[in-house]
């Protein structure tokens, strides 16, 4: 008996951030290796980058809004750490009213770029679960895009064991199945498990492992996120396994590409349209 075909949609994360990811993101796009990309609109490679993303299919590829709270104070500056947002949102102490016009005008600059709506919705850093933000999230959408709104990314971790489980299992705890809750109650699709969750570290070897386990194990509507690029750009501190994770996926072959059954690559609101 053949194997059920499998649905997976990987997404690499972080367009607009420099040139080298951008590059990585159309490169990748063009062959068939990603079928989504999260896009990042209050950096600085996001507007030189907008006129060749609107030239990919959005049938045949979800572009989505990466939601950014934790941008650098300067271009070119480091990124603050994750902690104070975290203990403002825990605390509720975090301005409500500053927090929803950014949602706003970081969906706005999506519209007004790539001429239409997101496809989905995530955070980068996984922002978009915190207390408060996913309230306010998920209302805007829910208000925005009522006849059609675009899917939100879930963070419920993948089958794959070893210390990234842990850090799934942390990510997730930062208020995951609360965002699924909201979503539920306004009818927001969500996506399945999140697959690519680990430390960045390790060589071309072990990363080529992770990537073989994430995807045998993946099931239809799981998302497998990705930071590939073309470059590394100074300062950043995954810049050596953007270019190991540019480098696998290229070589990526699904198995339902080469002719047999098992896998394929969808863009994720294709799927929940079938479904």
């Amino acid at each position: 008996m053949s194997e059920a075909l499998r649905y997976l949609c990987i997404c690499a994360d972080d367009f607009g951030i420099s040139a080298g990811i951008n590059s990585a993101v159309f490169d990748l796009a063009e062959q068939g290796k990603i079928s989504a990309t999260s896009c990042m609109v209050r950096r600085d490679a996001w507007l030189t980058g907008t006129r060749m993303l609107r030239r990919i299919d959005p049938a045949r590829f979800d572009a989505g809004l990466h939601l950014d709270l934790t941008r650098p104070a300067r271009a070119g500056g480091t990124e603050p750490g994750l902690l104070g947002l975290l203990a403002r949102t825990y605390t509720r102490t975090v301005f409500a009213p500053g927090l929803q016009a950014d949602i706003r005008d970081q969906l706005t600059r999506f519209e007004d770029a790539m001429g239409r709506a997101p496809a989905f919705v995530d955070g980068h850093r996984h922002v978009h679960q915190f207390p408060v933000v996913r309230d306010l999230l998920v209302e805007e959408i829910a208000r925005r895009y009522a006849a059609s709104p675009p899917w939100i990314r879930s963070t419920v971790p993948g089958l794959r064991q070893g210390p990234e489980r842990l850090k799934a299992r942390v990510i997730h705890a930062l208020g995951g199945a609360q965002l699924a809750t909201l979503a539920a109650q306004r009818g927001i699709p969500m996506s399945g498990h999140l697959l690519g969750v680990y430390d960045f570290s390790g060589d071309m070897q072990q990363h080529e492992q992770r990537l073989s386990e994430w995807i045998s194990a993946c099931n239809t509507g799981d998302v497998l996120m990705c930071h590939p690029s073309a470059g590394i750009e100074p300062g950043d501190p995954h810049g050596a396994a953007r270019l190991r994770e540019y480098a696998l996926l290229r070589e990526l072959v699904l198995a339902a590409q080469d002719g047999s059954s098992g896998i394929a690559l969808a863009p994720l609101s294709q799927h929940l349209q079938r479904g």
